[in-house]
């Protein structure tokens, strides 16, 4: 058991008749002196109290430390205090006058109860009488007589230390002080209680709560806040407002102040004058025990009041209640409104499925979803996670407070709101897939497309002056080695142009291809597909004709140059190789992996392993030339210069060779670029592959910790609600995490990585598990908030809900924060209730007021807090009115701005309808039908 030594100390459990003293400390000390002035005001205050009790018995004082030397006079007022003293007593002087008959019938009780408030003190024994004193003069009879009256203190519960009856018997006075000090703690202030609050502390408080309303009074302490008087004042004025006029007050005449409070309490409350205003006015610091011991008799004198601010209370603290519960339901329906607004708002902006025509709008269109997500989305997310938050804590507080439950606006219940939210996240999703839809059609349609204008660049290129060619008839005039020429010229132009059907049938695939994808200039691009399958058409009509033309005249013409013709006949398709070499060389190309560049390397490597084998035809062909030449200069014939049967010359052939050997190496460099690209490509997916895998578990592990916290039952609420609240700022701090996530992820699709075989996690994954994470545990505290609510408003004790939990827990048998009706009804059996199929089937609309087939955690508490707690009721709330209205059936509007705060009586005032009964006077108020509005049996 603590003991608190100071001069004289308490025992703090100290247990007597049922009633449990607080621990109050004094600041004597044995080796210091006390303040001259502090010792003066406590020697005229003290005398003065000890008078007020002495003069029961018929007798006082004149110096405290010489009065209680011989102990008989210390004897008689402890038993005066403790009501032993039944002789002597003295009728109370009480002043008779006419007091001012108010609306308010507080004031026209009998004046009696405001007197003898001196010597008012807490209940205690009454008829107890201490041992008959010693009657002898001698030293030790003094001392017995003052070992009787200190061996009394004890016995109530007082723990005297350094008090020994020879210093009062020697007359020190400090010694003295001190005892009578602890006589007035333990008889006049220890019993005071004011809310949870007792003693000193309740009589602060008691001050504050009564001097609240006065200007230029602020009660904090028992020293300089009483001063200037006006503290006393306003506590007189608060309970007899007819004995002072507070308005003419001024602060700055303290003494006058505390004079007029001295005289009106000696004349009309029974208070003796136990200070001095000079005293206190010139102390820097007033006593605080001679102001405590002056203050406690005014509480004493008033304490008869005190029923009528208990009713005021009761009233202020459900008012304040239905005003909190009225801005809730305000904040909940503005803010449902803005976010389901922005919701309509957005969603058309997601459903527009208009592609636009070029990479780079597509691309902005991107980047304007990714703000989407990154800004404007976030603060959407948390302030429907606090609207739900809001609903839930407005909802517990209704039910706590025995309100009607509260039915947001048409369209803005918590299930509209979370529809509107899955048609958001249902649209935003389908916009993101159609987005890179788009964005890989069109990135296709441009390559597509420039392949489309380089294969008809290459094909017009090569029929430029065909039809002409073809057209010619130049065969009528020619000689016979001539036509022979043009024969076998003829063939050899066959050959090319049966070597272009692959060509020509290219074009017509991508430009088909290119129709299938929608591409913006399809109609151009068909315009000259067809232009060139026309010209293609005619090519072959020509070509026949040609051919027609030369056969007919073939037998006219017999010698023919071999050699020119095996030439050409060699040159052709080496030449066809060659363009198609080229066109393959510089053909574009797109991968999106590694293994397709490989595959493209690999093929880019068997060509240029066939590179010897072409080189030998080229030398095989440029051999015929160089017979040619051998033949024309063994037998001296002239050569045109020209071969008759193909346009292609051996300086073509090596100008050909000489360009295909050139586009080798910047294909092997073109190659090795992509593989450069597709590696880095490739760690980016590595990267985000990396930190996915990781994140992606950590945030299941937390929703499944949170789980288990929410349903754990070791510790107190609080302890779950730090719990929790760590597990959220871990949370929080892990958000650096996603974002890094989010950046690797922006870096992907900038590459235009749509895919990653390393991960089975995307970064939708990430972000709906990163929400439901963060809505997880705000719901988890909100759930625990609202039962530390139910706790502290209902009284269950943390022993009643650890029982509650781990009942629920032992028949929650899947382990997922429900009960199935079955185990429910177990449930309530194991509990003790005698449920037949009506009362549980009663119970069940209770705890599943929506039909799920479920019962939740928080239903089970609330069900089981109002099995075993109290409420406040309207009957309740009218009695309390019916206290301020003295016992009316109406309530004027006089009454309640004088009994409640300013803002509770605007409130009532604002909302209580005209009584219209005819006993009441004009501009009278019906609290009857205001108090049952507030829990909902009427309209308010």
């Amino acid at each position: 058991m603590m003991q608190v030594e100071t001069q004289v100390q308490y025992n703090s459990s100290y247990m007597e008749e049922d009633h449990v003293y607080m621990t109050q400390e004094d600041d004597w000390d044995r080796d210091l002196l006390l303040d001259p002035a502090w010792e003066k005001q406590q020697r005229k205050t003290f005398t003065a109290w000890c008078n007020s009790h002495l003069r029961k018995a018929g007798t006082q004082i004149e110096n405290i430390e010489e009065d209680f030397r011989n102990g008989l006079k210390l004897m008689l007022l402890l038993e005066v205090i403790s009501g032993g003293s039944h002789t002597h007593t003295q009728n109370t002087h009480i002043h008779t006058h006419t007091l001012k008959i108010h609306t308010h019938s507080k004031y026209t009780h009998t004046h009696s109860k405001y007197t003898n408030a001196a010597s008012n003190t807490s209940p205690h024994s009454p008829g107890e009488r201490l041992p008959k004193p010693d009657k002898g003069k001698m030293r030790f009879h003094k001392i017995a007589n003052v070992n009787k009256a200190l061996d009394f203190i004890c016995s109530k519960g007082v723990k005297l230390v350094s008090i020994g009856a020879e210093e009062i018997v020697d007359g020190n006075v400090k010694m003295t002080l001190g005892m009578i000090w602890t006589i007035i703690l333990r008889f006049a202030i220890q019993d005071i209680s004011v809310e949870e609050t007792s003693a000193k502390e309740g009589l602060l408080l008691w001050c504050q709560r009564k001097t609240a309303p006065y200007r230029n009074v602020n009660v904090q302490n028992f020293h300089i806040s009483w001063k200037d008087g006006l503290a006393l004042c306003a506590l007189i004025h608060r309970h007899r407002p007819d004995l002072i006029d507070y308005s003419k007050l001024r602060k700055d005449d303290p003494i006058g102040n505390l004079n007029t409070a001295f005289e009106v309490a000696e004349k009309y409350l029974d208070i003796p004058k136990m200070l001095d205003a000079e005293d206190i006015v010139n102390t820097p610091k007033p006593d605080e025990k001679a102001i405590m011991t002056y203050v406690s008799c005014f509480y004493h004198a008033f304490a008869g009041a005190e029923q009528a601010e208990t009713a005021a209370n009761r009233i202020c603290k459900v008012l304040a209640v239905n005003q909190e519960n009225e801005k809730l339901m305000e904040e909940y329906e503005k803010l449902a409104s803005e976010l389901l607004e922005w919701i309509r708002r957005t969603i058309p902006w997601l459903e527009n499925r208009v592609a636009e025509q070029t990479m780079r709008s597509m691309q902005q269109k991107l980047e304007d979803f990714r703000d989407y997500r990154r800004v404007h989305k976030p603060p959407r997310v948390q302030e429907k996670c606090q609207l739900e938050i809001n609903f839930n804590t407005l909802q517990t507080k209704l039910r706590l407070s025995n309100r009607p439950a509260f039915m947001p606006s048409e369209g803005k219940m918590v299930s509209d709101i979370a529809n509107a939210w899955k048609g958001l996240e249902g649209v935003e999703k389908g916009y993101e897939e159609w987005l890179l839809t788009e964005i890989r059609r069109l990135e296709r349609l441009d390559h597509l497309a420039e392949k489309f204008k380089q294969k008809c660049s290459l094909h017009e290129s090569w029929t430029s002056g065909k039809e002409e060619l073809l057209s010619q008839k130049d065969y009528e005039s020619a000689s016979l080695m001539e036509i022979r020429a043009l024969m076998r010229k003829h063939e050899a132009f066959e050959s090319d142009l049966a070597a272009h059907q692959d060509r020509v049938e290219q074009i017509a695939a991508i430009a088909q291809e290119l129709n299938e994808l929608d591409y913006h200039d399809a109609s151009s691009v068909n315009a000259r597909c067809q232009g060139i399958c026309d010209q293609w058409d005619n090519l072959g009509t020509l070509t026949q004709k040609r051919r027609d033309s030369l056969e007919r005249v073939e037998k006219l013409w017999e010698t023919i140059d071999q050699l020119y013709l095996e030439f050409a006949k060699r040159a052709a398709p080496f030449n066809n190789w060659m363009d198609g070499a080229m066109e393959d060389l510089q053909d574009m190309f797109i991968v999106h992996s590694i293994e397709e560049i490989q595959s493209l390397i690999t093929a880019h490597d068997q060509f240029k392993a066939t590179l010897p084998e072409a080189d030998k035809e080229r030398m095989a062909t440029m051999g015929i030339q160089n017979e040619i030449l051998k033949i024309a200069q063994t037998y001296g014939i002239k050569l045109s210069g020209v071969n008759p049967y193909t346009n292609l010359s051996p300086q073509d052939i090596s100008n050909k060779w000489d360009a295909v050997k050139h586009l080798v190496p910047l294909r092997d460099q073109m190659l090795q670029e992509e593989v450069a690209r597709q590696q880095a490509n490739e760690r980016l997916r590595r990267q985000f592959a990396a930190q996915a895998n990781i994140i992606g578990p950590w945030i299941q592990t937390k929703m499944e910790e949170i789980g288990h916290v929410s349903v754990d039952i070791a510790g107190s609420l609080e302890e779950q609600m730090n719990n929790l609240k760590q597990y959220e700022q871990n949370i929080i701090n892990y958000k650096s995490n996603i974002d890094k996530l989010e950046g690797d992820h922006q870096l992907s699709q900038e590459s235009l990585i749509f895919d990653n075989k390393h991960t089975n996690y995307t970064m939708e994954h990430i972000r709906v598990g990163w929400e439901q994470l963060l809505t997880t545990i705000a719901r988890t505290i909100n759930e625990v908030e609202n039962q530390i609510l139910t706790r502290d408003a209902k009284g269950i004790s943390q022993e009643q809900l650890n029982e509650f939990r781990a009942s629920f827990n032992h028949f929650d048998r899947k382990r997922n924060g429900m009960m199935d009706p079955d185990d429910f009804r177990a449930c309530l059996i194991s509990m003790g209730y005698d449920l037949g199929e009506v009362e549980f089937a009663r119970i069940m609309t209770l705890v599943d007021s929506n039909n799920t087939g479920v019962v939740t955690f928080q239903a089970f508490i609330d069900f089981m807090t109002r099995e075993t707690a109290e409420t406040d009721t309207a009957e309740q709330v009218m009695a309390s009115f019916k206290i301020l209205a003295s016992d009316k059936s109406y309530i004027t509007v006089d009454e309640l701005r004088r009994e409640l705060p300013v803002e509770q009586a605007e409130y009532c005032i604002s909302r209580m309808t005209r009584y219209i009964g005819s006993d009441g006077p004009a501009g009278a108020l019906d609290y009857i039908s205001f108090s049952s509005a507030l829990y909902g049996e009427s309209d308010l």
